[in-house]
């Protein structure tokens, strides 16, 4: 049971101070960093070879498909990590999930080297991405074992920003490590630094012992089962739906996620066939690494403003005037297609996400008992990327092959705008909702 937490006596600074002051929070949060930092050198080497390689015109249809062959099986194994992580060590998640993906990130730099980017390729790359699903669900749900409960907020602003960050910085060192490097051989090296960062994420979360990220009932020790599998889906999906604030976040943030994505395909569209350099501001995969820049700050700043903002307002109102500024953001510079306006568009767009998601993360957290906690999140995961296999879908169907579509900007602007309209509308006047409370109280 989490006792219940006026938000008028959370000081955001204090309960950053006293978590890392703890040696476990910031041992998970070096992890984090680490394995984040990894994932931002792989997708950078992915992208180099597969998106901004000159030997391959990738057209609207070729980034959609390629999206949905990866992340709809990603997606899939979302029920499989929630079941382990609530059944067995999550350290031990934790270290064999980095350990493999440091195996096979070697070998996707390998093919790369070797020129080969057809079905072995996507696959090598697949189990880099499906073990992925299993370390973030295990961080999240390790994350109360190693801060106070009701420092969870500010916790998650830490943490899920420094890992946003960490991933822009990882993508960001992947193209300074690529651009004196010319051919397929700098995006092999690219994917050793992926790896290199992998190994140091494991290598770290042996130092944790076997229990101390729970999960809190270890009794079940055998693996589970398909059936096992489907009934804690199931279970974790009625426990969340009973949860009526987390319930609608989680609807609320699977929505969004589709119109993130699509934002996301049309600016690698742009900057590989419709932007050009203007001075500082570059195109092509220059000009992306400044837009993970440009994300990066989005990202920082709202792990500075959620938490108080969430404090003073609740977390279902900040999070709608996030989804309204991300609607103008749309409206007032995506409509402008112009690479001077796109890296001040992106940073928004980071900021607003990332309130969001910290919001989300925390009312998850708290609103749900631990022993469900991991099939819980796997379900938020899996909402999440079916919503972006959605959105690959939405961008080869109404993108030109450019990504330059005034119409699909106007669209997303509005759908801004009704999701938050519907957020507000389905919270307001309830017991759940609509107090700066929220989420902070359970059954």
């Amino acid at each position: 049971m989490i006792g219940a937490v006026t938000v008028a006596s959370v000081h955001g600074s204090g309960f950053l101070v006293a978590a890392l002051r703890r040696r476990d929070f910031r041992r998970l949060l070096r992890v984090r960093l680490a394995g984040q930092f990894g994932d931002g050198a792989f997708q950078a080497s992915l992208a180099g070879a597969v998106l901004f390689n000159p030997q391959h015109e990738a057209r609207a249809t070729d980034v959609a498909a390629a999206l949905a062959v990866v992340l709809l099986p990603y997606s899939m194994l979302g029920p499989f990590a929630g079941i382990v992580i609530d059944r067995w060590s999550r350290q031990r998640v934790l270290t064999v999930a980095n350990g493999l993906r440091t195996i096979c990130v070697l070998a996707v730099g390998a093919e790369i080297a070797a020129g080969v980017t057809g079905a072995g390729f996507y696959i090598t790359s697949l189990v880099v991405v499906s073990a992925n699903r299993f370390v973030l669900a295990a961080l999240s749900a390790s994350l109360p074992h190693v801060v106070e409960l009701n420092g969870l907020v500010t916790s998650n602003a830490v943490t899920t920003t420094a890992g946003a960050i960490a991933t822009a910085l990882g993508g960001g060192g992947g193209i300074v490590v690529k651009a004196p490097i010319h051919g397929d051989s700098g995006y092999a090296i690219v994917a050793l630094l992926a790896a290199v960062a992998y190994l140091i994420a494991a290598v770290t979360s042996t130092r944790f012992g076997r229990l101390d990220l729970g999960p809190d009932d270890d009794e079940q020790t055998d693996g589970p089962t398909a059936r096992h599998v489907l009934s804690g889906l199931l279970a974790g999906a009625r426990h969340a739906w009973r949860r009526t604030t987390a319930r609608d976040a989680l609807i609320m943030i699977s929505l969004t996620r589709v119109l993130v994505g699509v934002t996301t395909v049309s600016t690698l569209l742009l900057y590989r066939y419709y932007f050009h350099a203007e001075g500082i501001f570059r195109a092509g995969l220059s000009g992306i690494g400044q837009a993970v820049g440009a994300l990066a700050v989005g990202s920082g700043l709202a792990a500075f403003v959620t938490p108080g903002a969430s404090r003073r307002i609740g977390f279902v109102r900040w999070s709608v005037a996030l989804l309204v500024i991300a609607a103008g953001a749309e409206l007032g510079l995506g409509l402008q297609f112009e690479v001077r306006l796109q890296l001040l568009f992106v940073g928004l767009l980071g900021f607003t996400a990332q309130g969001v998601k910290i919001c989300v993360d925390t009312i998850v957290q708290q609103a749900i008992d631990d022993d469900f906690r991991g099939r819980v999140f796997s379900v938020y995961d899996t909402l999440f990327n079916v919503g972006f296999v959605g959105a690959a879908a939405i961008t080869a169907l109404s993108l030109p092959e450019d990504g330059h579509s005034a119409p699909a900007v106007i669209g997303l602007g509005v759908a801004y705008l009704v999701i938050a309209a519907g957020y507000a509308g389905r919270t307001v006047g309830s017991d759940d909702a609509g107090v700066s409370s929220v989420a902070h109280t359970t059954e």
